[in-house]
C-alpha cells in the first residue's frame, strides 16, 4: 500500500493510465488505446479490460453523450488489488464530423465519431486533472488523426512529473467545485443533502450533462472537512454484476473480502444490514461498534413507507407545526430546567465569520484511523462514511444498475443521467433533481418514505443556519466583478461553516447531559446518526483536538418573531401545499394587474376622449363670432 506523508502528500505519480474510450458502430463502446497498457501482455491497443474495470467504457463515454458535442465526466473504479485503493477518473468527450478527418480509418462508418480521453489517477484532483485533459483532448482532436498517440504519452508523463508531491490539501483539490453555485441552486436545501450524507441513505442525483451532475454531487461532498482529500479512499469497492448473485447463492450469503471488507467490530453490523427489520426510534444512549443491543434495529434502513404520497413526496415534511416553535417539544425558549436560554444574536461573532483556526491546526497532522483505515486529522476527519459498502459514484452507467438493488451495498451517493435510474425511486432513498437552468428551474428532492422527511426535518437553528448562508451568498452578488471574490460568502467560507457544523455537533455528543444541545440539531436526526456506521467509527476513538470545539448549535438561541417568519416561508416554499397556494397568488395577483390595466386603458382612454372632446368645444367658444358677408344666407340661431 502506498504512504504518504505526514502532510499528505503522494511520493509517486498521480497517472495510472491515459484511456482513448470510442464508440463502434458494432462493438458499442470500447477501449482502443491505453498507455501504459492497461493489461501489459495485452498492449496499448487491446480493449481487454480486467473484470473489475468492465464498466470503464461506459463510463467514459456516458450515455446519452451524442446529444451533446463535448461533456466531461468524473467516475470511480474498484481497486484492482488488495494493495490499491478507489481509482479516480476524469474524462473529456469530444465528437467530431467524419467528413472533418484527415485520415479516416475503416471503422469509421457514421457521420460522426465519438471518442473520450480519460486519466485514471491515484489521487481525487478532479478539477485540476479536468483542466489539464481539456487542453490535451482538445489538442488530440485538431489533429483529426487519432493514429496520433505521442500526446497522449506526452500527457502521461507531464502529469506524473508535475504532480509529484503535490499535496492534497489547499485549492487544488476544490477546483472546479462551488459551494456558492450549489447554496444558490438549492438554497435550504444544501443542508438536508448534507444530512442526508451523514445518515447514510441511498442518495440518487439526477441531470445532464454529466459535467453538471458531477459537479453538484461532489460539491456536497466537499462541504464534509477532508472527505475529499481523504474520505474515499474505500469508496468505490464493488463486485461486477456476474459475480454477485452466484456467490450469494453458492456461499449462502457470505461475502468475499475481496471487495468487501467487513472488520471484526462489523460482523454484527453487516448481518443487521443484510436482513435488518424496520426502524423503530432509535435511544438515546449509544450502543458500543460490535456490540449492539439484542433485537436492535437496522440502524442503515427505513421500513417501507405507511403510506405513499408520490404527488407530495417532497413538501408535506415541512408544513408548518405550531409545535416546533413551542417548548413543549424541547424547543422553546426555556430549558427543561426552566433556565432562559440566551437570546439569539442575528449577528454572530467571530467563530461563524471568521474560519476556525483550530479546525486548520489540527488537520495539519494525518494519522491512520485505527477503526476506519483512513488518514485522520485530529478532529477525526473525514468520516468514515464511505466505507464497508457505503458507495460514491459520482457517474454511474446503466450496466451499473444493479448496485442499487445489491445487497453488499448498504448505501450510495450515486449520479446518473438515464432515466431509468430516476423512474425507479423504490430503489433510493432520496432523488436530487438538479436544476438544468439555475435559477429558472428550482433543485428538488424526491423523498417518499414520510419516516425519513420526518428525521430531515430542519430544526428553526438549522434554518437560521440555512438562511444565514443564503444571505452572505446573495447578498455579496452585486458586484458582477467582485463576485465571490471575498471571504464571507466565499467557497472557501461556506465550506468552513460547514466545517464548525458538524465539528460542534461531534462536540455536542460528547458532553454530559447532552439532550438540551442535541434538541438544536433535531432530536429525530441525532437519534439515527448515532446509530450509523460513521458516528460509531468515529466514537470509538479519542480525538484530544475536539476540547477546542464550543459544543452546541452555532445558531442557538431563544426564538423571536423573525424564527416565526422563516418557518412559515421555508413550509410554504416547501410543502406542496405552500407552493400550491403561492402558486395561486401568483395567479391571482397576475390576473388582478392585468385586469387592472385593462380597466386603466378602458377609463383613460374615455377620459382621453372626453379631454380632447371638451378641448374642441372650448377652443369654439374661444373664436370671434365671423359675421355673414351679405351674399350669404344668413343662418338660423338655434342652428349655430
Amino acid at each position: 500500500r502506498e504512504k504518504r506523508g505526514k502532510h499528505g502528500y503522494l511520493p509517486t505519480g498521480a497517472a495510472l493510465h491515459i484511456v482513448v474510450v470510442g464508440f463502434h458502430h458494432k462493438k458499442g463502446c470500447q477501449v482502443e488505446f491505453s498507455y501504459p497498457p492497461i493489461i501489459p501482455a495485452e498492449g496499448h491497443d487491446s480493449s481487454v479490460l480486467p473484470d473489475e474495470w468492465k464498466y470503464l467504457p461506459f463510463l467514459a463515454l456516458p450515455d446519452g453523450a451524442h446529444n451533446f458535442q463535448e461533456d466531461t465526466v468524473y467516475f470511480h473504479l474498484p481497486p484492482l488489488n488488495g494493495d490499491m485503493k478507489c481509482v479516480y477518473g476524469v474524462s473529456c468527450y469530444r465528437q467530431i464530423e467524419a467528413k472533418a478527418l484527415k485520415v479516416r480509418q475503416a471503422d469509421v462508418t457514421r457521420e460522426t465519431v465519438q471518442k473520450s480521453v480519460c486519466v485514471l489517477s491515484r489521487v481525487p484532483l478532479y478539477g485540476l486533472l479536468q483542466a489539464k485533459l481539456q487542453l490535451i483532448t482538445h489538442a488530440y482532436f485538431e489533429e483529426k488523426d487519432f493514429s496520433q498517440i505521442s500526446i497522449l504519452q506526452e500527457l502521461y508523463d507531464h502529469m506524473n512529473g508535475s504532480l509529484r508531491g503535490v499535496a492534497l490539501d489547499g485549492s487544488q483539490v476544490y477546483l472546479g467545485l462551488s459551494p456558492r453555485d450549489l447554496v444558490l441552486h438549492f438554497r435550504h436545501k444544501v443542508l438536508i443533502l448534507f444530512k442526508l450524507i451523514l445518515l447514510e441513505k441511498k442518495v440518487l442525483f439526477y441531470v445532464s450533462p454529466v459535467n453538471r451532475l458531477v459537479g453538484a454531487l461532489m460539491t456536497v461532498l466537499s462541504l464534509f472537512p477532508g472527505m475529499i482529500e481523504h474520505g474515499l479512499a474505500d469508496s468505490s469497492h464493488y463486485r461486477p454484476k456476474s459475480s454477485v448473485s452466484e456467490d450469494l447463492c453458492v456461499q449462502g450469503g457470505s461475502v468475499s473480502e475481496e471487495f468487501v471488507s467487513v472488520s471484526v467490530t462489523d460482523v454484527t453490523n453487516a448481518t443487521c444490514e443484510l436482513s435488518g427489520p424496520d426502524v423503530t426510534e432509535e435511544p438515546a444512549s449509544l450502543t458500543p461498534v460490535g456490540d449492539p443491543a439484542p433485537g436492535a434495529a437496522d440502524p442503515h434502513h427505513l421500513g417501507p413507507p405507511s403510506r405513499s404520497s408520490p404527488d407530495s413526496s417532497e413538501g408535506d415534511w415541512e408544513t408548518l407545526d405550531p409545535g416546533v416553535l413551542g417548548g413543549a417539544h424541547g424547543e422553546g425558549g426555556a430549558s427543561g430546567d426552566g433556565e432562559p436560554l440566551e437570546p439569539f444574536d442575528p449577528e454572530p461573532g467571530p467563530p461563524i465569520t471568521v474560519q476556525p483556526q483550530s479546525t486548520a491546526g489540527g488537520q495539519g497532522l494525518l494519522t491512520q484511523g485505527l477503526v476506519s483505515g483512513l488518514e485522520e486529522d485530529q478532529y477525526g476527519m473525514p468520516l468514515a462514511v464511505f466505507t464497508k459498502g457505503y458507495l460514491c459514484l459520482p457517474y454511474m452507467a446503466l450496466q451499473q444498475h444493479h448496485l442499487l438493488s445489491d445487497v453488499t451495498v448498504r448505501g450510495f451517493v450515486a449520479g446518473a443521467t438515464n432515466i431509468l435510474f430516476r423512474q425507479q425511486r423504490h430503489l433510493s432513498d432520496a432523488v436530487v433533481d438538479v436544476s438544468r437552468l439555475p435559477p429558472v428551474e428550482e433543485a428538488r428532492i424526491h423523498i417518499d418514505d414520510p419516516e425519513l422527511r420526518r428525521l430531515l426535518s430542519l430544526t428553526t437553528a438549522d434554518l437560521r443556519f440555512a438562511d444565514y448562508l443564503v444571505k452572505h451568498v446573495t447578498d455579496n452578488r452585486d458586484d458582477v466583478f467582485l463576485d465571490g471574490t471575498g471571504w464571507e460568502g466565499g467557497d472557501e467560507w461556506i465550506r468552513a461553516q460547514f466545517s464548525l457544523y458538524v465539528l460542534s455537533l461531534l462536540s455536542s455528543t460528547l458532553q454530559q447531559d447532552n439532550e438540551k444541545l442535541l434538541l438544536e440539531y433535531g432530536a429525530p436526526f441525532v437519534s439515527a446518526w448515532r446509530n450509523t456506521h460513521n458516528f460509531r467509527v468515529w466514537f470509538t476513538n479519542k480525538h484530544p483536538a475536539m476540547t477546542e470545539i464550543t459544543a452546541g448549535h452555532p445558531f442557538q438561541g431563544q426564538y423571536s418573531v423573525a424564527d416565526v417568519k422563516l418557518r412559515f416561508a421555508h413550509s410554504v416554499q416547501n410543502s406542496e401545499r405552500g407552493k400550491k397556494i403561492g402558486n395561486a397568488m401568483v395567479t391571482t395577483s397576475r390576473s388582478v394587474v392585468q385586469t387592472g390595466k385593462i380597466v386603466g386603458q378602458s377609463v383613460g382612454g374615455a377620459l382621453t376622449s372626453a379631454k380632447s372632446a371638451m378641448s374642441s368645444w372650448f377652443s369654439t367658444l374661444a373664436q370671434p363670432a365671423v359675421l355673414p358677408s351679405p351674399s350669404t344666407p344668413e343662418v338660423p340661431l338655434d342652428k349655430e
